[in-house]
């Protein structure tokens, strides 16, 4: 399959009720393992396990923003730029806060040697989303290069993130039970920070529902308007 085209996004088809069902298993799920990691993470004082609930936390908010905007093409009406800007923006910040929270406890943790607990729970949790999280992405974006909706594939592309982040967060807290190495933690806590100044980034400058893609396809459609405009 190629990647979307700069065309109008078919949401009359199946592909694009999939997609809503995808964005809302997204959410249901999001809110669920938020909830359990920064549960876990804060009995056992696992500073990487507290930023990955948290991080599961903004993605329900970025998924909501998401699923509006579906919905209002499906609908055919317009969605309300101004206020999905000012959410995006507040995601942003959100996004920094995790950054600078979960930075600051690990130096603190890294300076003063403090040993968390082992979660048993933080790491079936992870472990879980290590497997629904890449069916997930792939499955978006299977439904978004189906309706031709570079809104969905971008979709699919957080949501990929959010399983590479799982993936961090797992290897961090199965190390630190098999080697006991207290620095783990933190530094799995860091590459958390990482990946929230990543997505930061992008929700701030406007880029959450877009990709390389977008700015592929922009490109291309500038090429092909000079190419007309050679030929008059």
């Amino acid at each position: 399959m190629s990647t979307p085209s700069t065309t109008t996004p078919d949401v009359t088809g199946p592909a694009a009720h999939r997609a809503v069902r995808y964005a809302k298993v997204t959410i249901g799920y999001n809110v669920v393992e938020g909830i359990i990691a920064i549960s876990a993470g804060t009995v056992a004082g696992a500073v990487s396990l507290i930023g990955f609930g948290i991080d599961s936390s903004i993605e329900v908010a970025a998924a909501t923003v998401v699923l509006v905007r579906l919905l209002a093409e499906i609908k055919g009406g317009e969605p309300d730029e101004a206020k999905e800007r000012r959410a995006l923006k507040f995601i942003a910040i959100t996004f920094f806060a995790l950054a600078a929270y979960v930075t600051v406890e690990g130096v603190r943790d890294l300076v003063s040697g403090e040993r968390p607990d082992t979660s048993v729970v933080g790491i079936a949790l992870t472990g879980l989303s290590i497997v629904i999280m890449p069916w997930l992405a792939r499955a978006k974006r299977k439904a978004g290069l189906e309706m031709n909706s570079r809104l969905v594939v971008a979709d699919a592309a957080e949501t990929r993130l959010c399983a590479w982040l799982s993936v961090s967060t797992f290897v961090g807290l199965v190390a630190f039970a098999l080697l006991g190495w207290t620095w783990i933690d933190p530094v799995a806590g860091f590459v958390i920070a990482g990946f929230a100044i990543m997505e930061g980034k992008e929700a701030w400058e406007g880029e959450l529902v877009c990709d390389d893609d977008c700015e592929d396809d922009d490109h291309a459609t500038k090429a092909d308007s000079s190419c007309s405009d050679g030929r008059k």
